[in-house]
């Protein structure tokens, strides 16, 4: 019996179970006789929402110009005219502007961002809303690389650059795990390196639109029900791709994912679609370092620390992000590393 999506109307094969487009569980296409069913049909467009460029929020906040667009919000660059400083407001897309659903996404957004304060984080400043009711979050705003761009420009991230990194990384999903949430949506688009006084870089988390408490409420579990998985099927953890319920252990899958791909500028589960390369996930096993860049050479221990926090089964991986970046870094303190950073790469120096 062939299977199709919900949402796209995509069809796969019996053993498909979500939609490789957006996350969808899969639903049975019925081969009993009966009445043609409808074609389907795109949902109406929802009524477009008034640009939020030259106004002033909050009598606050003076938005300058839109800085971005994402597939739940558009992003602004404003000024907080109480201190001076460029902060970023995400307003929902108009697109989804009448979707309930999405508005408590969005809110809840708020509310968790709220308790992540720390370096390595993209914290939410307030949660406003609009004459017109457009709800919208002020953050700081970010100045900087995406780690996927900076992955993508150098084609791999050296050694020790990828260590430090990862480090950062996990410190700042430390303290949301520390108080229940998880990221469920963690990926190189979602970090942003950012730089520091000094000259230097740091990795910054950004949206935790997808994040979930651990301990949740009946209203916040019907925004995650059975039948919708959020997030981006490349980095998704086995746990997740199965709809199973999610702790810590899955953000720590889909930074050993991360730190693979800095490391060799590819993932290591391949196949000639995404839905091949999620079954490869369920499946089978990653592919070492060696295997996917054989002109490099690495630490064997690196290789082994990767491979335990891509476990399919949770319960072998590492317990915090802390500690598996500590594992990756004791991994490569015997190994040479290049003393030129990235910036210098760039730089030609």
């Amino acid at each position: 019996m062939s299977t199709r999506c919900p949402r796209c109307g995509s069809t796969y094969g019996d053993e498909a179970r979500f939609c490789a487009n957006d996350g969808s569980r899969l639903i049975p296409v019925n081969p009993l006789p009966g009445p043609p069913k409808r074609p389907f049909e795109p949902k109406p467009r929802a009524p477009a929402v008034e640009p939020l460029t030259g106004k002033l929020l909050d009598n606050r906040y003076r938005v300058e110009r839109k800085a971005g667009e994402g597939g739940m919000s558009l992003v602004y660059m404003a000024i907080d005219t109480a201190t001076g400083d460029k902060v970023a407001i995400k307003a929902l897309s108009p697109a989804l502007s009448a979707d309930t659903n999405a508005m408590a996404r969005l809110r809840r957004e708020a509310d968790l961002g709220k308790k992540l304060a720390h370096p390595n984080v993209c914290h939410i400043l307030s949660l406003g809303q609009t004459p017109d009711g457009q709800a919208y979050v002020v953050m700081p705003f970010l100045e900087g690389t995406l780690l996927c761009d900076r992955t993508a420009e150098l084609g791999q991230i050296p050694l020790g650059d990828t260590v430090r990194l990862v480090s950062e990384m996990a410190a700042g999903l430390l303290v949301a795990h520390s108080l229940g949430i998880i990221h469920r949506d963690l990926k190189p688009e979602n970090v942003m390196l950012c730089a520091n006084g000094d000259g230097s870089e740091r990795a910054v988390v950004m949206d935790f639109g997808l994040a979930k408490q651990h301990r949740v409420g009946s209203e916040m579990e019907k925004l995650t029900a059975t039948g919708v998985v959020l997030g981006t099927p490349e980095f998704m953890s086995p746990e997740q791709l199965r709809g199973k319920a999610l702790d810590a252990r899955t953000d720590i899958y889909s930074l050993a994912l991360m730190a693979f791909e800095m490391l060799t500028g590819k993932l290591p589960f391949s196949g000639r679609t995404k839905q091949d390369t999620m079954i490869a996930r369920l499946k089978g096993d990653p592919a070492t370092l060696q295997q996917i860049r054989p002109d490099l050479h690495f630490p064997p221990g690196v290789d082994r620390v990767l491979a335990k926090g891509m476990a399919r089964d949770r319960d072998e991986r590492f317990r915090t992000a802390p500690d598996f970046a500590t594992a990756l870094t004791a991994a490569v303190s015997d190994a040479p590393v290049s003393s030129s950073s990235w910036l210098n790469r760039i730089l030609g120096k």
